[in-house]
């Protein structure tokens, strides 16, 4: 029997079982069996590219996961269980290795306790870069100082500010167009607007973050065709933590004096 195309749907099941522990030929049997709904060894290995003589082994690692049910008949009959069941096996799995995993590194300890990063850390990718934004914002004590092209403002950055506000913290955006400032003082009422260092619709730069004066992230984006930056322009971040920290005080410099300066005008 010849593959599907990657794309295909039988084909992103498989490979999603295998991200979940299973063997290429548990995972195949599995789906097969799904599109069966029950067989025997010689059916499963006809309609699929499992050998007959795996097909045993791929059955009894799908029943040690109780994945399949086996009607001991003659010959085998295999069964696989509800997309409900099987969807609820692994989210109890992998909550179960997460909580492990939590457990495990929380008993770690560093070989040195201290608040300051050395050196400039990058990161790469939006989805990455936002999760780190996240990050900053929800450890904020006092301040966050945020500048961005608007579509990088996402609505998780937002929640996110709303709730350092409602803690306490002050929040201040560069400004933006009327209807991004609409919004976002909606949700975050107390946000003060300032001006931007630059004009950002006509430079490649993607988002500015200070918090609590001592971690601060900077991000550009990088045109796909070296030439046009668009809304789905690769972003690359770099950050630096800690008040001696080479871009802390950089930007920390450059952001008191935008913003001292905006308090004149």
């Amino acid at each position: 029997m010849s593959p599907d195309s990657s794309d295909h749907p039988r084909q992103v099941a498989i490979e999603q079982l295998q991200a979940f522990g299973l063997s290429a030929y548990a995972a195949e049997t599995f789906v097969t069996l799904v599109r069966i709904e029950t067989g025997t060894a010689k059916e499963i290995s006809d309609v699929s590219e499992v050998p007959r003589t795996r097909v045993y082994d791929a059955v009894d690692d799908l029943e040690r996961r109780g994945l399949v049910d086996v009607q001991h008949s003659n010959p085998k009959q295999f069964r696989a269980v509800s997309l409900e069941t099987a969807g609820q096996h692994f989210e109890q799995y992998f909550t179960r290795r997460l909580n492990r995993f939590r457990d495990a590194t929380g008993e770690l300890e560093t070989t040195t306790q201290t608040e300051e990063q050395r050196g400039v850390w990058t990161v790469t990718g939006c989805d990455t870069i936002t999760e780190r934004i996240l990050e900053f914002i929800d450890a904020a004590n006092e301040t966050v100082v945020f500048m961005s092209v608007e579509n990088l403002l996402t609505e998780e950055i937002v929640a996110s500010l709303s709730a350092a506000q409602d803690r306490g913290v002050s929040i201040r955006l560069g400004a933006m167009s009327e209807t991004s400032r609409q919004e976002i003082e909606t949700v975050v009422p107390e946000t003060e607007f300032v001006p931007s260092l630059w004009n950002w619709a006509e430079t490649p730069s993607g988002r500015l973050v200070m918090v609590d004066d001592e971690t601060t992230l900077v991000s550009v984006l990088v045109p796909d065709d070296g030439r046009t930056v668009s809304k789905q322009s690769n972003e690359t971040a770099i950050w630096g933590a800690g008040m001696n920290n080479s871009l802390v005080v950089v930007l920390r410099a450059l952001f008191t004096w935008q913003l001292d300066s905006s308090s004149f005008e």
